[in-house]
């Protein structure tokens, strides 16, 4: 039972968010123990050197990996960056004693496969007022910051540094040909990258560009665009600090977010260029963030449409 626990749990976390969905990971079992390590090859050289974005990732899949070992019923009992001497190993995940799943654990459980990046505009639904402060509170939970933008003239900030930041990136061809390493085309046997049915041929939501991931071919899906063009709610997660502890703890705080808002039928997508570039990133943390460092820039919304996910085969990040 255990055996097929530890399985489960980390066939689940491999559906954690990654950029670019990389998947940045390997896990080890030692007996009762998952080891959860960065797949250093998987690093955005050009884009991530110092392996920020990494960890967020690595962070995500562990939450993941906590929500559905408590789903099969156990306990996790993790220790974040347990030795100083192997900085790859970034948890160990061990089985506690049983418990019987709560309905939240199941909800979220539920939701690690169905989750999807949204990369374009949302519909002009609302997100309702009480769910973004439930989210907040639940990246409170994990030691995160999630901070709505509210004020129309912050949107407009955030917004213009992301097409500023995207722009400058779209005329690095060390950039572009990052991006490109990770773009699928169509028909693609890969089970990594962001396939080309991920995203539109035109998002609808210039004001918050996406990755140029067709670079000049005619990708993406044909989906009328014409009833999602709203932004949603911007948000900006921070932390107080800005070392490995605080990125594990954003992917956590992140995914913890993300299942949460996919329970009820709210999507995320992701906009991290400025923060990508060290001085637009100190920008947004004197101006806007109080002096917290901002990890994450997403937007939140309804759509109505899907798109197939597409992850690694657990014989690929299993020792």
């Amino acid at each position: 039972m255990k055996d097929k626990a530890i399985h489960a749990a980390i066939e689940a976390a491999t559906w954690a968010p990654s950029v670019h969905n990389t998947q940045p990971w390997t896990f080890a079992v030692y007996g009762e123990e998952i080891r959860v390590r960065a797949d250093v090859e998987r690093k955005l050289r050009v884009s991530d050197p110092q392996a920020r974005e990494l960890f967020i990732s690595c962070g995500a899949a562990l939450f993941t990996l906590r929500t559905a070992l408590r789903a099969e019923g156990y306990e996790p009992i993790v220790r974040v960056l347990p030795d100083p001497d192997r900085p790859a190993l970034l948890a160990t995940v061990r089985l506690g004693s049983p418990l019987t799943p709560d309905e939240i654990t199941g909800i979220l459980a539920g939701e690690i496969k169905r989750r999807r990046t949204h990369r374009a505009g949302f519909t002009d639904l609302p997100v309702p007022d009480r769910l973004v402060e439930r989210l907040v509170g639940q990246a409170a939970a994990e030691k995160a910051t999630l901070t709505p933008i509210r004020m129309p003239e912050a949107v407009d900030v955030v917004a213009a540094l992301t097409q500023a930041a995207q722009r400058v990136q779209s005329g690095d061809r060390a950039f572009s040909l990052e991006v490109i390493r990770w773009a699928r085309p169509p028909g693609s046997s890969r089970r990594d990258g962001v396939p080309a049915d991920a995203y539109p041929r035109k998002s609808g939501q210039e004001r918050f560009p996406q990755r140029d991931y067709a670079h000049g071919h005619d990708w993406g899906t044909t989906t009328d665009q014409r009833m999602s063009t709203a932004t949603g709610i911007v948000a900006i997660m921070t932390t107080p600090g800005d070392g490995h502890h605080d990125w594990i703890a954003t992917g956590q705080a992140l995914q913890r977010v993300l299942l949460h808002a996919s329970a009820y039928g709210v999507s995320a997508a992701f906009h991290t260029q400025a923060l990508e570039m060290y001085q637009l990133r100190e920008f947004l943390r004197h101006e806007l963030c109080s002096d917290e460092y901002p990890q994450m820039i997403m937007r939140l919304g309804i759509t109505f449409e899907d798109s197939r996910g597409v992850r690694r085969p657990l014989s690929e990040v299993l020792d």
